[in-house]
């Protein structure tokens, strides 16, 4: 394979799931238990020594059930939190100081936090060198760019963009994400499935988006699993991942690019202390 099997390659995108944690009221997705424990092993088969995790919309803005499965994981792990506009410095330094270090905006169904409190949120944690992480349709784009391109945090896109359906790197729908991405944007190789539908995981439409992210953008790139894919009937597998990844990654310098050096700088390093 080629990815970096050094203790500091990183998986940036995946969740816990516990039923001893009370679930958000109206919540979309309910999955069954998804521990540390479970993920330990996915980490060691893909050959992962960090992690990077997201507080799933089953939560919503209670960062509890994450904030324990970073303490269990120790300095491996860091964390991408859920705050509204309400939240006060106060909570975002004991969230800092539990290991996160972004907040999410999931604009789908479920979400916990809405386009109005953007603003907000980020100007509040940007004394902490957080960044906003944001997953939507990428069809919607185009109408958010200005509003994105002013925030004054670094911006993270989950999962090549998220259209919905795909598109390819010369669509007009894709320039808005470009665009981004030359302002300095970070996106996630990760959950082509959330794209389209492909019984072989191999997702050709999606894959010549990141080819271009690849060819174009390597510094801006991040990679995740996604464990443990919630609400898909057909996940791939531990060899289907690995697969995708080494796809997408085609270099020993690619892979060490991605898995190591930019999530060093965006989680582990510059921001460790306020």
């Amino acid at each position: 394979m080629t990815h970096d099997p050094s203790a500091h390659a990183c998986d940036t995108h995946m969740h816990f799931y516990d039923d001893r944690y009370p679930v958000a009221q109206g919540s979309v997705l309910r999955p069954p238990n998804a521990l540390v424990s479970d993920y330990l092993e996915v980490r060691k088969a893909l050959g992962l020594g960090r992690v990077i995790v997201v507080q799933p919309t089953t939560y919503g803005r209670d960062n509890l059930c994450q904030s324990d499965a970073i303490a269990e994981l120790g300095e491996s792990a860091r964390g991408v939190a859920v705050v509204g506009a309400d939240a006060s410095q106060d909570l975002i330094r004991r969230l800092h100081e539990a290991g996160f270090r972004g907040a999410r905006f999931h604009m789908l169904p479920g979400g916990a936090v809405g386009w109005d409190e953007l603003e907000v949120v980020a100007r509040s944690i940007a004394p902490w060198g957080w960044h906003i992480q944001l997953q939507l349709n990428g069809r919607e784009l185009a109408e958010r760019y200005d509003q994105l391109a002013a925030l004054p945090v670094p911006l993270v896109i989950d999962h090549v963009g998220r259209y919905m359906a795909p598109v390819r790197p010369d669509d007009p729908l894709a320039a808005p994400l470009w665009q981004l991405m030359d302002g300095g944007a970070h996106v996630k190789l990760s959950a082509p499935y959330e794209s389209a539908t492909d019984p072989t995981h191999r997702y050709e439409v999606v894959g010549t988006m990141v080819d271009h992210l690849v060819a174009n953008y390597p510094g801006q790139l991040l990679w995740a699993s996604n464990w443990p894919h919630p609400g898909q009937a057909d996940p791939p597998s531990l060899d289907d991942l690995a697969r995708l990844r080494d796809r997408w990654l085609p270099t020993a310098e690619l892979a060490h690019q991605v898995l190591v050096t930019n999530p060093d700088r965006l989680y582990f390093e510059s921001n460790s202390d306020r």
